[in-house]
């Protein structure tokens, strides 16, 4: 008996970029993991049954980080080893977080603001949650390395919202880095304090630091875009 081949026809509407153009036509992605991720996107998207909505992905996304935070707070009072169980809550997150939008234009039924002003907000309540776990997880001072993230990631999230407004284009990313890598670097980093008991405030602080130094440099990138924009506007008369 002949070996079943391939559908042709799936594979060739999945890589000839028929489903990108409509999935990701309203973001511009820089991350690391691009290529990888609008793939797997975009192959998901047409396998979500007809039931599934939206808003029903954007929930789902935040239970996973409902289950990141929960594994901190178990962590705490348990067993280290619970931060294992904010890997599935990553998992559950990513495909949540990022397939809510894009199966809303894959099925031509986007609500640009609507879905913008959801995302945005509940995109804020997770990092805090995450924030929170972290603090009841850690001791003494180093609590204060998860206010930090929180303050850190919200004011990259200011910095995505500042772009829209000086350059039109809303990007998720900063540079290499998108939620899905920092999503792989937290898990990386949960996994590490696991085998390596202590090792996560160490791995805070470096990440805390990380998102600072971004942070200051795609602003001081925007408030020279801005800048240059607000020479060339013609100045109002007095």
């Amino acid at each position: 008996m002949a070996a079943r081949r391939p559908n042709r026809n799936n594979l060739k509407s999945l890589f000839n970029g028929e489903v990108l153009r409509n999935v990701f036509s309203d973001r511009t992605r820089t991350n690391l993991l691009k290529k990888q991720e609008e793939m797997a996107i975009s192959w998901l998207v047409q396998r979500i049954p007809s039931f599934i909505t939206s808003n029903m992905l954007t929930g789902i996304g935040f239970f996973g980080n409902m289950i990141v935070c929960a594994s901190f707070i178990l962590a705490s009072f348990y067993s280290r080893s619970f931060l294992l169980l904010g890997l599935i809550g990553f998992a559950i997150s990513w495909f949540g977080d990022s397939l809510d939008g894009r199966l809303a234009y894959y099925r031509n039924k986007p609500r640009r603001k609507y879905g913008f002003t959801l995302d945005i907000t509940i995109d804020w309540i997770s990092i805090i949650l995450i924030g929170l776990g972290y603090i009841i997880y850690a001791e003494g001072a180093w609590k204060m390395l998860g206010y930090g993230f929180v303050v850190l990631y919200g004011w990259e999230m200011i910095i995505a919202l500042i772009r829209l407004n000086i350059t039109g284009k809303y990007s998720i990313d900063s540079g290499k880095m998108g939620p899905t890598e920092v999503r792989i670097v937290i898990g990386l980093i949960m996994i590490a304090e696991v085998l390596l008991p202590g090792s996560l405030i160490y791995s805070a602080f470096v990440v805390v630091i990380a998102l600072l130094f971004v942070n200051v440099l795609d602003t001081r990138y925007l408030l020279r875009i801005a800048d240059d924009i607000d020479k060339k506007e013609p100045k109002e008369k007095t």
